[in-house]
């Protein structure tokens, strides 16, 4: 490789790193052509960007841009290395682990290291975690199901207030109406008879 096509290929990787925050670090050795292009296939379905590329042009490519930001992610740029690039990102997590649990007892690609919106994750033992990693997306909605879950909770009591005023004001009817026969029945009362009128005393 000349050194223009080695100053092309790192102004390539430049512009990746600066248009992903997500990016993982894979070894690929031993992989069979067949299986990289299976692995290559599953990142093209999910929008991951898949690049093999030299570990020296790699980092080339990382210092040029800012050294001491991705300073934590050089110690993991020997043997093999295959860069994968994602907006979501826990995507080449889930990939990694969908490929190895297909292929049963193949070791690889293993997760050498990620860098993840500012935070770096290094070795394989990592993986897991990774693809538990809540998206954008995700976090937003649950946010959003927390703001919401108290202001359903207020309707829901409203709802049930008004089901209950209801209920109480039809049972208050119910108890306070008369049949109209007996509001029309005159109870009859009872008159003391006159007494008798005293007679005038008799003169003397």
């Amino acid at each position: 490789m000349t050194k223009q096509q080695k100053n092309e290929v790192i102004e390539v990787l430049k512009g990746k790193f600066n248009q992903y925050n997500n990016f993982y670090i894979t070894d690929t050795e031993s992989l069979t052509v067949a299986q990289v292009t299976t692995l290559r296939a599953h990142c093209f379905d999910k929008q991951v960007e898949m690049k093999v590329a030299k570990n020296t042009l790699i980092k080339k490519a990382l210092e040029s841009i800012d050294a001491e930001k991705y300073a934590g992610v050089f110690d993991s740029l020997h043997q093999v290395t295959a860069l994968m690039f994602s907006e979501n990102p826990k995507e080449p997590a889930l990939i990694l682990a969908g490929f190895r649990k297909a292929n049963a007892g193949l070791e690889r690609p293993t997760l050498k290291a990620a860098f993840i919106n500012g935070d770096i994750f290094v070795g394989d033992n990592q993986l897991k975690t990774l693809t538990m990693i809540k998206t954008k997306n995700e976090l937003i909605g649950e946010v959003i199901g927390l703001l919401q879950a108290p202001i359903q909770r207020v309707l829901g009591a409203l709802q049930n207030k008004d089901v209950a005023k209801e209920a109480v004001v039809n049972d208050v009817a119910a108890v306070t109406e008369v049949p109209a026969a007996e509001a029309d029945e005159v109870v009859p009362v009872a008159v003391a008879p006159a007494a008798d009128e005293t007679p005038d005393a008799t003169e003397a």
